[in-house]
C-alpha cells in the first residue's frame, strides 16, 4: 500500500495562570473552552467541517483528532490545522475570563507530559491491510519505535536520581509494554485493539501511541514517513533483517536517556547494536526496497531527510556529562529535541544556568506553547531556524477543507450542507446520519471513498427538510 491512510491524534495542555484573585480548575477552565463547540454542536465532542474531530478527552485535555489523510503533507497541514482551531478557542477562552473579571493568562501547550509527571498522549493510525500479520508487523516494528527518538522525540527534562536530566522522548519514561490492548493501564508502544474504523474483512487500524507530540514539522514527516515506509515493505512481503531488541521499553528509555549519544543495546539474539546502526538498518532496507520498487516523490523525501539526520547523529561529537556536545544544522532544524536542546543550551551558557534551572523548565515548555504563535517553535519557525514542510496557505486551508483524497471530503460536505440547514445529524468516522431518517443510515466502509454520489441521497433530505 504506497498511499496509505494516516491521522493524528493529539491531546493538549491546558492551564490558568492567575496572576492574582480567583483562580479556575481545570475542569472549569475546559468548559469554558468548550462553550463555543457546545454553543453551536450541542456537544463536546464533535466532527468539523474540515473532517477532523475535536473532544474534550479524560482529565480535561482537549483533543484533535485528524481527517483521514492520504499523505505526510496533509498530515501535517491537518495537524497545524488543528493546533490553530484549539488555539482560537483558547483565545475565546481567554476573553471570557477576562470579561468575568479573572486576572491571568491561559496557556494551551501541545507536549505530552504535565509539571507534576502526569503523561497524556500523542497516538499515530495507519491503515493497513487485514492480511499482515500484527505478530509479524510487531517484530519489525517495535526496534523501529524504540529507537525512533533519535530522529522524531520532542525532548525535554524528566527528574532522574542525580535531579533533572534532558531526554529526547518524555513519552518513554510512561510506556510499559511493547505491545497490548490497553491504552492506559500499561501504556504499550503499539495498542492492539482492533477498531478498524473501515472494512474490518479488509483493513485494520495500526494504533501507535509511543509517539511524542511534535512541534517542527519535519519530525512529523520522519515520524509518520518512516512507519509508512517501513509498513509498505511488510506489505510487500519483505522480510526485514532481525534487530528485536531483548527488553524494548528499557531499551527505550535508554535511547531516550543517551541524549541522542551512540547507545548500545541487547538485541534478542544476543548481539549488541547501537540505537544509530538499528536506524541505519531501517534506513537502508527502506532505500534498496524504493530503488527497486520505486518511490513516491514524498517517499523520496523521508529517505532524504532521513538520510541526513542519521548521518548528522554518526558524526556527531558525545558530551563528557552525556548526550551530545553540540548538534548539527540538518538535527537543529528539523528534528525538535535537538531544536529545543540547542536554545536550552544557548541560554544555559548565557546565564550560567544548571539543568535543575526553573528558567530552562521553562524555556522547555514555552518551546510547546501553541496559543497565538507565541510558543519558542513557533518563533524558531518565522525566523528560518526550524524547517516547514508546508504553506501557511494550506494550513489555513485545512482548518475548513477536508483532505480531497479521502472520505473526509464526503463527510466534511456532508456536515457543511447540515449546518447551513440547522439539520441534527449523527455523525462518526465511518457512518453518516440525517436525525430526521434514522432508517436512511450512510455507512462509508472505504477511506478513500470520495465518490460524491453516494452522499447526495442524505443531502437531499437535508435541502427537503
Amino acid at each position: 500500500m504506497q498511499t496509505r491512510i494516516v491521522g493524528i491524534e493529539t491531546e493538549f495542555g491546558l492551564s490558568f495562570a492567575a496572576r492574582s484573585g480567583r483562580r479556575i480548575s481545570p475542569e472549569e477552565l475546559a468548559r469554558i473552552l468548550f462553550k463555543p463547540v457546545v454553543a453551536w454542536g450541542r456537544s463536546s465532542n464533535v466532527f468539523l467541517e474540515n473532517g477532523s474531530r475535536l473532544y474534550l478527552d479524560v482529565g480535561s485535555h482537549p483533543e484533535y483528532a485528524t481527517a483521514e489523510c492520504s499523505s505526510l503533507a496533509e498530515l501535517i497541514a491537518q495537524e497545524r490545522a488543528g493546533e490553530r482551531i484549539v488555539s482560537d478557542l483558547a483565545a475565546q477562552a481567554s476573553q471570557t475570563l477576562d470579561a468575568e473579571g479573572y486576572d491571568g493568562d491561559v496557556y494551551l501547550f501541545k507536549n505530552n507530559v504535565d509539571s507534576v509527571g502526569n503523561s497524556y498522549g500523542c497516538h499515530e493510525n495507519y491503515l493497513i491491510k487485514r492480511s499482515l500479520e500484527l505478530h509479524r508487523l510487531s517484530a519489525w516494528l517495535v526496534p523501529l519505535l524504540v529507537t525512533r527518538p533519535l530522529i522524531a522525540g520532542a525532548g525535554g527534562f524528566v527528574q532522574g536520581e542525580r535531579g533533572p536530566r534532558f531526554v529526547l522522548s518524555p513519552r518513554a519514561e510512561h510506556l510499559w509494554e511493547p505491545v497490548s490492548s490497553s491504552t492506559t493501564r500499561s501504556r504499550p508502544m503499539i495498542n492492539t485493539r482492533d477498531e478498524p474504523h473501515a472494512d474490518a474483512q479488509r483493513y485494520r487500524r495500526l494504533h501507535v501511541i509511543s509517539g511524542d507530540s511534535s512541534m517542527a514539522e519535519p519530525t512529523v514527516l520522519l515520524k509518520a514517513g518512516t512507519v509508512c515506509l517501513v509498513l509498505r515493505m511488510l506489505e510487500a512481503g519483505k522480510v526485514l533483517p532481525d534487530v528485536s531488541i531483548a527488553n524494548p521499553l528499557r531499551g527505550l528509555r535508554e535511547v531516550s536517556l543517551g541524549g541522542g549519544a551512540p547507545v548500545s543495546l541487547e538485541l534478542a539474539d544476543g548481539r549488541r547494536m547501537t540505537a544509530l546502526e538499528v536506524q541505519q538498518t531501517f534506513l537502508e532496507q527502506a532505500r534498496t526496497f524504493c530503488e527497486a520498487e520505486g518511490a513516491s516523490a514524498e517517499e523520496e523525501q523521508v529517505l532524504s531527510l532521513w538520510s541526513r539526520v542519521l548521518d548528522e547523529l554518526e558524526h556527531a561529537v558525545p558530551a563528557d556529562g552525556g548526550g551530545l556536545a553540540e548538534t548539527g544544522p540538518a538535527l537543529r532544524s528539523h528534528v525538535d529535541w535537538a531544536a529545543k536542546k540547542g536554545i536550552l543550551d544557548a541560554f544555559a551558557v548565557r546565564d550560567g544556568l544548571e539543568p535543575g534551572d526553573p528558567r530552562l523548565s521553562q524555556l522547555d515548555l514555552a518551546y510547546h506553547d501553541v496559543k497565538s504563535g507565541r510558543g519558542l517553535a513557533s518563533i524558531l519557525e518565522r525566523s528560518g531556524r526550524l524547517e516547514r514542510i508546508v504553506g501557511e496557505q494550506d494550513v489555513l486551508a485545512a482548518m475548513d477543507r477536508a483532505p480531497s483524497t479521502t472520505r473526509a471530503a464526503l463527510r466534511g460536505r456532508f456536515l457543511s450542507e447540515a449546518r447551513a440547514a440547522d439539520t441534527p445529524v449523527t455523525v462518526d468516522w465511518m457512518n453518516l446520519r440525517v436525525n430526521a431518517r434514522p432508517d436512511l443510515p450512510l455507512a462509508l466502509k472505504d477511506p478513500f471513498e470520495t465518490d460524491t454520489a453516494r452522499i447526495e441521497p442524505l443531502l437531499e433530505i437535508i435541502r427537503t427538510l
